[in-house]
C-alpha cells in the first residue's frame, strides 16, 4: 500500500514567549517556522493573544495554546502535545463568524474606514463624566422607534464575543447572530441579538465616544454626526483544537 502523504505546514508563532516554542516545533519535519504567509498561526499566551494574532493574520487557522492564568478559548493541553496533533494534521477546524464595522464620518458620502472584530465592536463614552447618546437602525428601521439612546455606550458582538464583555453586561449568551448589549443606559433598554444578515446602524448624536474593537491597540474618536455600520464580515475566523467543541462557552 502507498504510504499516506503527510502534509507540510508553514508555522508561524505569536505572543510574548512564543520563542520557547520553537524546539518543539522544530521536532517536526513537516512544520517550517516562518515570519511570513503561514499556513497556521500557533497563539501561545491567553484570549487576548488569541484576538491579536486574529487581527495580525486574519482568516489563517489559529492554534491557541494557553500560557496564562485566564483563556477560555485557549487550549489548555501541553504544548508539546499540541503540536504533535498539529504535524499529525488532527487538530479540528471549527469556524467563527466576525463582524466587518465601517465607519462613517458626518458629512461623507462614504466610510472613512473599516475595522473587523472576531469578539467585538466596543463604543464608550469619550468623557468620564459625560455620557454619549445615539440612535439605532436594523436594516433601516428604527430601533425603539427612533428613541435616542443616553447612556455609556454599546457592545456589537459576535457568537464567538457573546461569552465576553457581553456576557458580563447581559449575563446571556447566543450562538448565532449579531448581539447588541447596552452599557449604563438612563432608561431601561434590553439587549437584543438580530440574524446575520442584519445590518447594524448606530448614529452618534452627541459624543465624544471612542470605538475599540478586540485586543487592538487602535482606537477612533467618534463625534455627533458620526456613522457605524456593522454586518457579517465576508471570511471568518478558523480556531483549531484538540477535540470538537459542543458549545460556544465550553474551554477548548
Amino acid at each position: 500500500m502507498p504510504e499516506t502523504q503527510i502534509q507540510t505546514y508553514r508555522v508561524a508563532l505569536f505572543g510574548a514567549q512564543a520563542p520557547e516554542l520553537e524546539a518543539e516545533v522544530a521536532r517536526h519535519p513537516n512544520l517550517t517556522l516562518v515570519d511570513e504567509d503561514p499556513d497556521v498561526v500557533i497563539s501561545y499566551g491567553g484570549d487576548g493573544t488569541l484576538l491579536a494574532a486574529e487581527l495580525a493574520w486574519p482568516g489563517v487557522p489559529k492554534a491557541p495554546i494557553l500560557n496564562s492564568r485566564r483563556g477560555k478559548r485557549c487550549i489548555r493541553h501541553p504544548a508539546a502535545e499540541v503540536v504533535d496533533h498539529l504535524a499529525e494534521g488532527t487538530l479540528v477546524r471549527n469556524r467563527y463568524t466576525k463582524v466587518e464595522c465601517a465607519i462613517q464620518r458626518r458629512g461623507d458620502a462614504e466610510p472613512d474606514c473599516y475595522v473587523t472584530a472576531l469578539n467585538e465592536i466596543n463604543v464608550h463614552k469619550g468623557r468620564i463624566n459625560s455620557a454619549v447618546r445615539f440612535r439605532l437602525w436594523l436594516n433601516d428601521y428604527p430601533y425603539e422607534e427612533g428613541t435616542e439612546i443616553l447612556g455609556d455606550g454599546l457592545i456589537l458582538c459576535t457568537p464567538f464575543g457573546s461569552t465576553a464583555y457581553f456576557n458580563k453586561i447581559t449575563r446571556c449568551a447566543f450562538t448565532q447572530g449579531i448581539g447588541i448589549a447596552f452599557k449604563a443606559t438612563s432608561e431601561q433598554t434590553n439587549h437584543v441579538v438580530v440574524p446575520d444578515i442584519v445590518t447594524v446602524r448606530v448614529l452618534i448624536t452627541r459624543g465624544p465616544a471612542v470605538l475599540a474593537f478586540d485586543s487592538s491597540t487602535q482606537f477612533f474618536d467618534l463625534q455627533a454626526g458620526d456613522q457605524l455600520i456593522t454586518r457579517k464580515h465576508a471570511r471568518g475566523a478558523t480556531i483549531l483544537t484538540c477535540g470538537p467543541v459542543h458549545r460556544l462557552a465550553e474551554p477548548f
